[in-house]
């Protein structure tokens, strides 16, 4: 089957899919989830395939550990699953109610986007996360994977589709699976009938998506994430969250690349240095005064290191912390450890990130974590969706007006009037 035609049987499918019930839709979910408890040994057949064919070509260390599956790995893809199918339903929810005169009524409502591409790298459980928010927001996903998981994400597709076939034959076309370069290219000159893009890996992914198509593109290029230590700091608060933010899973967006140390605080930094034994360490002049380290350059301050690698620096002053985030930083996330609220909300007011975080770890920023059930992927952009993008990014708007007989030419010509009557504001407003 042609690309163009697994679009069209997906865009069929989404039309199907907005309409299917709630209950429809967790029902496949949860089918998603018991077929992933009942073919692991299936499942992790097929990923030591792909971990063994990536260990002969030499993958390298960040993408390999996003690559290989376990038991505990398939846990938490069940735990996500489940949770994504308890989470409220977006669709049909009613963020605006308005009169705008005696029986005529403007209401504005979720519904889904239509049909979704996302293109992902290595990693075979954001498969998992990508079909079942998908599903829940009543989407039709085309998924493109990288062909370092190609077995794997052949098998989940499949476990996939027979869960939703098994629900209700119709949807079966919801989620489509392509796999080659000449697939991306070919999606990339359907924006007639891929309504969003979602690139979900390297720098070199997301830019060449962005410069190659004429659908609208959510996402971001660089994890540069920053974490800084103010002056009147807890010093083995700053120890612990400086290890957890690099440490805890290196290789991903989220995970802290530069220190940033106020100098009335930089007698924390031994202590720092060695919370992160094993982490290759670079550091301004003023850092490497303090603490043995290499030297750190210009471009270390622009680098996502995906890995063991921490640049540090030495700062005068909150402004000087904020000047430098906001200046190499790609708007991802970054944190600020302080005991004074003041501080952190200055600091959270004035960067300009997606999440901003006070006193914990920048390890934090995670749909699952944040409560969303899963994530897409994480955009660093202000339009539609920003940070971890959930069961909303994967939503836009309606309006819908019901009148009774109401005509235009009846206001046109003064014989009525607007009321414009709030009858329910958007949550938060």
């Amino acid at each position: 089957m042609s690309i163009r035609d697994q679009v069209k049987d997906a865009r069929q499918a989404a039309y199907r899919m907005a309409v299917a019930s709630e209950e429809t839709r967790n029902a496949c979910i949860l089918a998603m989830a018991r077929l992933l408890a009942e073919r692991q040994a299936e499942i992790l057949a097929a990923n030591e395939t792909d971990a063994e064919r990536a260990r002969d070509a030499g993958l390298g260390q960040s993408l390999y550990k996003r690559l290989v599956l376990s038991e505990r790995k398939l846990g938490v893809m069940i735990e996500s699953l489940e949770s994504v199918a308890d989470l409220p339903d977006p669709l049909g929810t009613e963020e605006v109610r308005r009169e705008l005169d005696a029986g005529l009524v403007l209401s504005r409502v979720r519904v889904p986007i239509g049909v979704i591409g996302v293109i992902f790298e290595s990693r075979p459980d954001a498969l998992v996360q990508i079909a079942s928010l998908g599903i829940k927001s009543g989407n039709a996903v085309i998924l493109k994977g990288g062909s370092e998981a190609r077995e794997s994400n052949r098998v989940l597709h499949g476990l996939f589709v027979e869960a939703v076939t098994a629900v209700d034959a119709s949807l079966s076309g919801a989620l489509q699976l392509v796999e080659t370069r000449e697939d991306i290219s070919a999606m990339l000159e359907l924006d007639h009938d891929i309504d969003l893009m979602i690139p979900r890996g390297s720098n070199e992914l997301v830019r060449y998506i962005q410069e190659h198509t004429r659908i609208p593109v959510l996402g971001h290029a660089d994890g540069i994430c920053h974490v800084y230590i103010h002056p009147d700091a807890d010093a083995a608060m700053a120890a612990a969250l400086v290890r957890d933010s690099k440490t805890q899973y290196p290789a991903v967006c989220n995970a802290v690349e530069t220190l940033l140390v106020h100098a009335d605080a930089s007698s924390m930094l031994p202590a720092i240095v060695d919370a992160l034994a094993g982490v290759e360490l670079r550091g301004c002049e003023r850092t490497r005064a303090i603490v043995p380290v290499q030297t750190a350059t210009e471009a270390d301050w622009q680098t996502e290191y995906n890995d063991l690698v921490l640049s540090i620096r030495v700062v005068d002053s909150l402004e000087e912390a904020v000047a430098h985030i906001n200046r190499y930083g790609s708007h991802h996330t970054d944190a600020i450890v302080t005991a004074s609220e003041a501080t952190a909300a200055r600091f959270m007011r004035e960067v300009d990130s997606s999440s901003v975080l006070w006193n914990a770890s920048t390890r934090f920023a995670d749909g699952f974590r944040y409560g969303l059930g899963a994530e897409v992927g994480i955009s660093t952009g202000k339009v539609h969706a920003r940070g971890p993008v959930g069961l909303e990014g994967l939503t836009t708007t309606q309006y819908r007006v019901c009148g009774d007989g109401h005509i235009v030419d009846d206001y046109a010509e003064g014989r009525k009037q607007f009321t414009h009557r709030t009858l329910k504001e958007q949550s938060g407003s």
